[in-house]
């Protein structure tokens, strides 16, 4: 099998293919560790069933589960990542914000620069992107000056394609398939390696909301006429990828989740085309066996692809 077949649809440098091989899975797809959480959600993840404020336990939990990468901020990158001796390959999360002001102007600012992420050894950076947000005249920039260092340093970006801010809300929400589609096809056109983005939800409040382009009103109604709910999530995961036009799109897990949940999302993202998983809170916050547990399935829906 091309272990790069998710990314023969566009044009792709020599540099962000050599770092993105160091996170796939024999048949192409991949599944990441995110552990950026304790700088956007502040401590509330310390309620967690396992040891979730200790980053050895993540490193420990990559190894562990198999994972083709972890993300960390800048300081668990040079502080505690070093203790896997290169065998869980790194991302670096470049950006971020608090939870403390709203999100009704959400803004991601560096945490960090993709020379560092260089220097560390990592095979990729990721970067917050709001789309919708009124703070976009400062967010785009800024994407914009971080994708060309990362075309210099060869270094593939992923795009966290987040929709955010008071006039999405307005909009019908962040969850929606009119947002997230929108903000894949923002990343593609900002020049992503690869986009993550959540799964849309059912928003039935958003057919009849007149703050939403017409097509869209028409594409949530046709959506909700699909009587099953594992087939809704299919379809919706499937407009995502096929918004992003041929840039990988990994999906994350979300906020937490029962087990079932995370599996039926899993099964329809695999089916609906999808490069990977970026999956963190419902992993780390479950005890390391349950986790293993439920990364081996995961991983099992990844290679009947």
């Amino acid at each position: 099998m091309d272990v790069l077949r998710f990314f023969r649809k566009a044009k792709f440098s020599t540099g962000e293919l050599t770092r993105v091989r160091r996170i796939l899975r024999p048949n192409g797809t991949t599944m990441l560790l995110p552990y950026d959480q304790f700088v956007e959600h502040d401590c509330r993840h310390l309620d967690g069933k396992s040891d979730s404020g200790n980053p050895y336990y993540i490193c420990e939990l990559a190894k562990e589960a198999g994972f083709n990468g972890v993300v960390f901020h800048y300081g668990l990158s040079a502080r505690y990542w070093p203790s896997t001796e290169g065998e869980v390959p790194l991302i670096v999360k470049i950006n971020g914000k608090t939870s403390i002001p709203p999100d009704d102007e959400a803004l991601s600012v560096h945490t960090s620069w993709v020379e560092d992420a260089v220097r560390l050894g990592a095979a990729g950076v990721g970067y917050t992107m709001y789309y919708g947000s009124p703070a976009q005249d400062r967010d785009l920039p800024q994407l914009a000056a971080v994708r060309r260092e990362c075309e210099r340093f060869g270094m593939p970006l992923i795009i966290w394609a987040y929709p955010r801010g008071s006039a999405i809300n307005a909009k019908g929400g962040r969850d929606s398939s009119y947002a997230l589609e929108s903000a894949a096809r923002l990343a593609t056109e900002m020049g992503a390696t690869i986009i993550k983005s959540n799964l849309p939800a059912d928003k039935p409040e958003l057919a009849d909301n007149p703050k939403v382009p017409e097509y869209y009103r028409k594409v949530e109604k046709e959506i909700l006429a699909i009587s099953d709910p594992l087939e809704r999530k299919y379809v919706r995961a499937k407009r995502v990828v096929e918004a992003a036009q041929g840039i990988p799109v990994l999906f994350s897990g979300g906020s937490e989740k029962s087990d079932e949940e995370v599996l039926a999302n899993a099964k329809a993202a695999v089916r609906a085309g999808c490069f990977g998983f970026i999956i963190g809170r419902n992993m780390w916050k479950r005890k390391l066996e349950d986790a293993k547990r439920i990364a081996a399935i995961i991983e099992q829906a990844l290679d009947s692809e």
